[in-house]
């Protein structure tokens, strides 16, 4: 797919396997959502100044196993990605991250961040994550970083002092760590459509 010179190209993908290899031309934007669902996702950035955004969040439950895969390439200069992916892995669920950020010799100028957020419900939750930033070009800001953890036993026990419940602390907690992707949707509708889904769960 390629997305033409100036061009938006916004997608809202929920339960739905996705996989799509997309160019950039100049100056052109793209943000893509994933929502529980395995998925790759390679861009090329082949004009300057391209927008890049992807972000999944995966709540995964049971037995359930899903692998999310980015492969980004600034191959010219004055663009930006950011990539956000976080997972909630509950029972026995295993979750897979790989991440790929390439900024070419020729890519002055780039800013680029990849960042995967694993939160551990259970102890028999597995999550691995293999990010990998290969940059050949001397101006540019570029970050990456993976943590994997539980809930803030600290917060909880705050919560719980307050009056709270400890199922109704842990449903908020994990409410508000999947809610920075969920925010950064543009469509409203569908925002608030996936906020009540999540709010509704029982973790």
């Amino acid at each position: 797919m390629r997305i033409s010179k100036g061009e938006i190209f916004e997608r809202v993908f929920v339960n739905e396997e996705v996989n799509l290899q997309i160019d950039q031309e100049a100056g052109s934007h793209v943000k893509i959502h994933v929502i529980n669902a395995s998925f790759s996702i390679t861009v090329n950035q082949l004009g300057e100044g391209c927008q890049t955004e992807i972000y999944g969040l995966e709540n995964l439950h049971g037995d359930e196993q899903v692998t999310a895969e980015t492969h980004v390439t600034h191959a010219v200069g004055g663009g930006t990605s950011n990539q956000l992916i976080k997972f909630v892995l509950a029972d026995n669920s295993r979750g897979r991250f790989i991440g790929d950020l390439k900024i070419a010799q020729d890519a002055q100028q780039t800013e680029a961040h990849q960042t995967n957020r694993n939160l551990l419900l259970s102890e028999t939750a597995v999550m691995r994550t293999q990010p990998q930033l290969e940059i050949y070009a001397d101006d540019v800001k570029a970050t990456h970083g993976a943590s994997t953890g539980q809930l803030d036993e600290s917060a909880l026990f705050y919560m719980q002092q307050r009056g709270i419940d400890k199922q109704k602390a842990r449903q908020l907690l994990v409410n508000a760590f999947m809610k920075e992707v969920v925010e950064t949707i543009s469509d409203e509708k569908i925002k608030a459509k996936i906020l009540t889904f999540f709010e509704e769960e029982t973790f």
